[in-house]
């Protein structure tokens, strides 16, 4: 998950070193480091650290072309000897075969008919590689004392993922072996290509990504050459920007969340065979290691989950056409200077949404969440008819109708509101630097790289959900001012009306909430969690977590070495193999 179809050959050995003195390279590292972990820059100058940073970067990759352990041969070569491999250590491997799907890339393709409910995809613990793993393996004991491997399993993952692919004698050789040479990831991205995320909601997330990786990896790079616990690693002679950027997209476009034994909590996981299925649409089932797939000509297809197509780009590397999830944030408040801040922050405490948020713009009809509904409701709301939400019998009741759009709160309150989506998207719009039209034509020429394409795709994506959103407000706002100019009686909520409420769209929970409190975690979760080192082992004062952190990945779980994984078959659905495929079906991420 994470890489098209495109495939370098790999040459074997460890290259030749580049003329570089360790006193030049721990400089350029500590000089990296420095620049990436200063203070975050003020608004509008997040590009221009963004150049310095990559200016940096790319002086390093330089010095240490040739330095990465790589192996003979194409990736094709060794699926045999993957599914060998899994077959020897107990993995079921009947049913299906590995496949090019062409513009998809590499997947699992059923050879047999599979039936809904039947034990279809077996993979023992043993070829799982866990945190756990990790902890058991020759990186234990640096794990074992420094927090930022503790604190998180992704950054864990990876460089457990490069001390195996340097160990000849390693386990997890024949899997390492299948694993793509580069990805899709905007870590991978050239400069222009980056400049074409420019003015998109996508743009801080891929800067971030790229500034947290090239911090982490400086991090760990004075750690390997200097951390006694890192001794016998097998990095200290080859450890380059590439290979932690390599480490960290396959962790990235591959993890997975399994619990433990017990069930007491969840770690992640790098999963032999699963991590080949590509994505498609579909409903999200979790049992234990449950997933959805489903047989499109006949590959075999699961649900990553209902991301954005930003969070596909940023974290798998690919755009997906058919994106039924597909979304674009926007955030809104009440002001805590308005006169009416007190009585509109009580009403939405006790329907459950905080004064302050981030919500969501969808590629739907309509295109705003039963959340986002009630939130535009109570904010366009007079102070009588926030008195009417907040006192008298059925004050607590009427919470419920504010996410459901029969019971308007009047004709005026659902103008307001709709106006107010309109302008604000328009407004949104107004910050490309492009038309939709321009993007279009920039997609027909046929020279266009592919992490170009990738990126105008997504920039247009955002375009057309915010116009969507302009043509949905206007329409809305003519359509109740229609109402209101012809006296149309207002539906009125009664009591016996709860039954209508109770789908889960425009429900509402009734939860009274610590409105300071929740305003502080929404800003939290507005920034990028740091983590404090030793100051030991780093003299910085902040260290990033790893960008791309399982969200709502591939829903797997770890138990403790010599448990078994199971993936079960929960829906199938099958198609006429000959069945062509158009290009709004599902892409692959990486196989």
């Amino acid at each position: 998950m994470g890489k098209k179809s495109r495939v370098k050959t790999q040459k074997s050995g460890t290259g030749a070193t580049a003329a570089v003195s360790p006193k030049e390279m721990m400089n350029l590292i500590s000089e990296l480091l420095q620049k990436c972990s200063s203070a975050a820059p003020s608004p509008g100058k997040e590009w221009e650290e963004y150049v310095q940073i990559r200016a940096l970067v790319e002086k390093i990759r330089k010095k240490q072309k040739g330095m990465s352990v790589s192996f003979e041969g194409t990736r094709e070569e060794f699926f045999s000897e993957l599914m060998a491999w899994a077959a020897e250590c107990g993995a079921s491997c009947d049913g299906f075969e590995i496949s090019n799907f062409a513009d998809e890339g590499h997947g699992l393709k059923a050879t047999r008919d599979i039936k809904a409910e039947e034990l279809f995809l077996w993979i023992p613990r043993k070829m799982l590689m866990t945190v756990e793993s990790a902890k058991n393996s020759v990186l234990g004991q640096l794990y074992s004392q420094d927090r930022i491997l503790q604190a998180m399993g992704n950054v864990t993952l990876a460089l457990h993922l490069l001390c195996e692919r340097a160990n000849p004698s390693s386990p997890w050789l024949p899997y390492i072996k299948t694993l793509p040479a580069d990805y899709d990831t905007p870590l991978y991205f050239e400069e222009d290509e980056v400049r074409h995320l420019l003015a998109t909601q996508a743009i801080q997330d891929v800067l971030s990504q790229y500034k947290n990786t090239a911090r982490q990896y400086a991090y760990f790079y004075k750690v390997i050459h200097t951390h006694p616990n890192a001794s016998k690693l097998p990095l200290k002679d080859a450890f380059t920007f590439d290979d932690y950027r390599w480490a960290v997209s396959s962790v990235m476009t591959r993890q997975n969340q399994i619990p433990t034994t017990d069930g007491s909590r969840v770690t992640l996981a790098l999963i032999p065979l699963w991590d080949m299925c590509n994505h498609t649409n579909g409903l999200s089932i979790y049992a234990k290691m449950t997933k959805v797939f489903r047989f499109l000509s006949p590959q075999i297809y699961i649900f990553y989950g209902t991301r954005s197509n930003a969070e596909f780009v940023i974290h798998n590397g690919f755009f997906f056409e058919d994106n039924a999830h597909d979304r674009v944030k926007i955030k809104l408040g009440v002001s805590k200077s308005e006169r009416l801040y007190a009585m509109k922050a009580e009403v939405l405490a006790r329907a459950g949404i905080p004064a302050s948020s981030i919500f969501a713009l969808h590629c739907s009809e309509p295109p705003i969440s039963a959340q986002l509904l009630a939130f535009l409701r109570v904010f366009c709301m007079t102070e009588e008819e926030l008195r009417d939400y907040l006192v008298g019998d059925h004050a607590i009741n009427k919470i419920f109708t504010l996410g459901n759009t029969e019971f308007p709160v009047s004709w005026e309150n659902e103008i307001k509101l709709w106006t107010f989506l309109e302008t604000r998207a328009a407004l949104l719009l107004k910050t490309y630097k492009t038309s939709s039209e321009e993007d279009r034509s920039m997609l027909e020429k046929p020279d266009l790289s592919l992490h170009s394409r990738i990126a105008i795709k997504l920039r247009l994506a955002e375009k057309e959900i915010l116009e969507r959103a302009v043509y949905c407000g206007r329409a809305k706002r003519l359509h109740f001012q229609k109402q209101l100019d012809e006296g149309a009686p207002l539906p009125l909520y009664e009591e016996s009306d709860i039954a209508l409420l109770e789908n889960a769209d425009a429900k509402l929970p009734i939860i009274l909430r610590k409105l300071e409190e929740e305003d502080e975690r929404v800003e939290e979760e507005m920034s990028l969690a740091q983590i404090k080192p030793d100051a030991a082992a780093l003299d910085s004062s902040k260290t990033p977590v790893l960008n791309g952190q399982c969200k709502d990945l591939n829903g797997t779980q770890e138990d403790p070495p010599g448990g078994d994984a199971v993936v079960k078959v929960i829906e199938v659905e099958k198609h006429d193999p000959s069945t062509k495929q158009t290009e709004g079906e599902p892409k692959d991420d990486g196989k």
